[in-house]
């Protein structure tokens, strides 16, 4: 059964699915050409796609609701400034009481919030910048954990790994493969989190309907670009990260500043969007900064914060008319989402305000006392009748606290995981893998030594000796070019991993898996290339054996370096000093690798072991050279042996298969570790 899965996925683009009278096509498997679609069925680039699918649900369950309650959370963060800007205040704060101590090492981001919304609703988070709403979208997702206090509750139940599964998340930065376009991001998120029951031609109708909903018709076959990279404008990336979440149609959304970015026609119909996931059942909380007043209206409940504290909780139409009853009222025609930023910053132009207020205040304190003001009012009327109604008295359903407890299983399984990923990686890299630049500085490389060293010989000492320090070329080279090619892989995509592994998309050991073997492909291309090109112009030896075993031999360095430079950089998961780690112990193995450096002092020979330059080095020359072959035959002392030449002091020509299995020792091992590291690294960010 899992074969025929395996298959399936496997032949996505040799056999087509089937939608009603079309066909969906793709090319190079996941990696498509020109065009994800068949050219009978798409008159131009960007026409749409007439899908005709009678329930766009596939006959699936609905989503399971989710009742989230959140009652009097808090976060705090160490508050590093006080702890050492000012040693006086740390001193004193010794004599004082633990609990002095305690609050003064932290600054409190959000302070008593409370709330609560349900299946169908759609919350907005409002407030000025700094005021603390991705810190609770976060704290609500389950993405911040540490020092928060207070309740939250799904189902009646606490955050668990169950939970964590249905809970979608659009942030605010967009993180997406730029070397992919937006269609091809949406299949593989179609194909790596959808469940299996579903066809592939509902995946394909599933994507199909969010590129439409979502108006990415016109961007649909192009990169999504990002850095020095051209590609989809910036509302068009914001708008492919909400369809790679709403395309599974998680139980819970949150969205962070999803607006952001778009005009105000596009923002309009991204909220009729969410507004027609919400009646499906789904629960939706997103932050939002300064919405038109047409879209203020679309939420159901609103929150509105001000420097951590909560001025408002309830239904956003019933926003103003509770404001009114303070006597706050605008003096002027304005957007309800303009005056509830004004009082949540204090800033009351055009706001009549109660004068008992800004009585005895000065002017520059006078929209603190507008905010301190609005806070214990919250504090005495809105904040009690929210605990009351909606904490005290009503409780889930005890079936849906049960389900919620259950956790889903991998919606496809390890080797159907493995599939889909190395396409997708093999797609994102394949313009690095096949780089005019790495062909040219191979062949390049390859012609300059085949050319200094043309028709080499070992007829004597001196040659025996320039072919040997070709030999440590070739080790030296590829192990540099492996290292480095493989060191920045992890560092690059960590924002990608730690995003896609909070939302449980796959397990690490298949994004290892399929990322090291793809890599393999490159470091095993080129190595093969430059062998082929040098072998025969450095006249080494004319043997179909020799060839095949020197090459084996190559292969085994550049693995190995690859599985050194995954281990380096895993290790590290930083850009920046990964490559300096690198340097520093390729340079370590360079010079124990027993070319510079033959007769080490006993105290220092432990390092050579450690090296697997050393070993790769060893094994080129047991493969090319043997002990019992004659040289200086035209010398007075008549032939000798290789094995007797003072290049090969410390290295018996015989034998071999110990630094082969030494090579693949270290490879295997350079990889677990990897693993491991690289787990560590990402269940720390996480």
């Amino acid at each position: 059964m899992e074969k025929e899965r395996e298959d399936e996925i496997e032949d996505m683009s040799m056999s087509p699915p089937s939608i009603g009278s079309m066909q969906i096509a793709g090319s190079n498997g996941f990696g498509h050409s020109m065009e994800f679609m068949s050219q009978a069925y798409l008159p131009n680039m960007y026409t749409e796609i007439d899908i005709k699918v009678q329930d766009s649900s596939f006959n699936q369950d609905p989503p399971l609701p989710i009742y989230l309650k959140f009652e009097d959370v808090e976060f705090r963060v160490i508050d590093s400034q006080s702890a050492s800007n000012n040693p006086v205040k740390t001193m004193m704060s010794k004599v004082g009481t633990q609990h002095h101590v305690e609050e003064d090492r932290y600054k409190k981001i959000l302070k008593s919030i409370t709330g609560s919304i349900g299946p169908g609703e759609i919350l907005a988070l409002m407030g000025p910048s700094g005021s603390g709403k991705t810190t609770l979208l976060r704290v609500v997702g389950g993405r911040l954990i540490d020092n928060v206090k207070g309740k939250i509750t799904y189902n009646d139940i606490r955050f668990n790994p169950a939970v964590k599964r249905r809970i979608g998340f659009v942030t605010q930065e967009d993180v997406l493969f730029p070397q992919l376009t937006v269609e091809e991001t949406l299949i593989f998120s179609a194909f790596l989190r959808l469940p299996s029951n579903m066809s592939k031609q509902q995946k394909y109708s599933r994507v199909e309907n969010t590129v439409k909903d979502l108006s990415l018709e016109r961007c649909r076959h192009t990169k999504i670009g990002g850095g020095y990279l051209k590609g989809i404008s910036g509302g068009e990336r914001k708008r492919t990260s909400i369809g790679y979440e709403i395309l599974v149609d998680p139980s819970l959304l949150l969205l962070d500043e999803p607006t952001s970015g778009l005009d105000s026609t596009s923002a309009n119909r991204l909220l009729l969007t969410l507004q027609g996931l919400a009646k499906g059942g789904r629960t939706i909380i997103t932050t939002i900064h300064q919405p038109s007043s047409r879209i203020f209206h679309m939420f159901d409940k609103l929150l509105l914060i001000s420097e951590g504290y909560p001025i408002y909780y309830g239904k956003a139409k019933d926003s103003m008319q509770y404001f009114s009853s303070l006597r706050f009222i605008p003096e002027i025609p304005m957007n309800p989402a303009e005056f509830l930023l004004d009082l949540a910053t204090g800033q009351v132009n055009n706001i009549s305000v109660p004068l008992d207020i800004l009585k005895d205040q000065e002017s520059a304190d006078s929209s603190k006392a507008v905010i301190n003001y609005l806070q214990v009012k919250y504090k005495d009327t809105l904040e009690p009748k929210e605990k009351g109604e909606n904490h005290g008295a009503a409780n889930t359903p005890e079936h849906l606290q049960l389900a919620i407890q259950v956790k889903k299983d991998w919606t496809v399984s390890w080797c159907d995981q493995f599939v889909i990923l190395y396409k997708r990686t093999f797609r994102a890299r394949s313009k690095d893998y096949f780089d005019k630049l790495r062909l040219v500085q191979a062949l390049g490389i390859a012609l300059l030594l085949g050319l200094l060293w043309w028709k080499s010989s070992i007829n004597t000492e001196a040659q025996v000796r320039d072919q040997v320090g070709l030999m440590f070329y070739i080790c030296i080279f590829w192990t540099s070019s492996c290292i480095f090619g493989a060191v920045y892989v992890f560092p690059f995509e960590k924002v990608y991993l730690v995003k896609e592994r909070k939302a449980d998309m796959y397990r690490l050991s298949v994004y290892y898996a399929s990322s090291t073997l793809c890599d393999m492909v490159a470091h095993v291309f080129y190595p093969t290339f430059f062998m082929v090109i040098l072998y025969f112009m450095a006249g080494f030896k004319r043997t179909v054996a020799c060839f095949f075993l020197t090459l084996f031999a190559v292969w085994l360095i550049a693995i190995t370096s690859q599985g050194a430079g995954e281990l380096f950089g895993a290790a590290v998961m930083s850009i920046q000093r990964a490559g300096m780690v690198a340097s520093l112990i390729l340079m370590l193995f360079l010079l124990t690798g027993g070319y510079y450096v033959q007769h080490v002092p006993k105290m220092m020979q432990w390092l050579k072991y450690l090296s697997f330059v050393y070993y790769g080095f060893r094994l080129l020359l047991k493969v090319q050279y043997s002990g019992e072959q004659p040289y200086e035959c035209e010398s007075e002392g008549g032939c000798r042996t290789l094995q007797s030449s003072p290049s090969f002091d410390t290295v018996n020509l015989e034998g071999g298969l110990t630094e082969a299995w030494v090579l693949v020792v270290m490879a295997l091992c350079f990889r677990v570790l990897a693993y491991f590291c690289l787990r560590r690294r990402i269940d720390i960010c996480n």
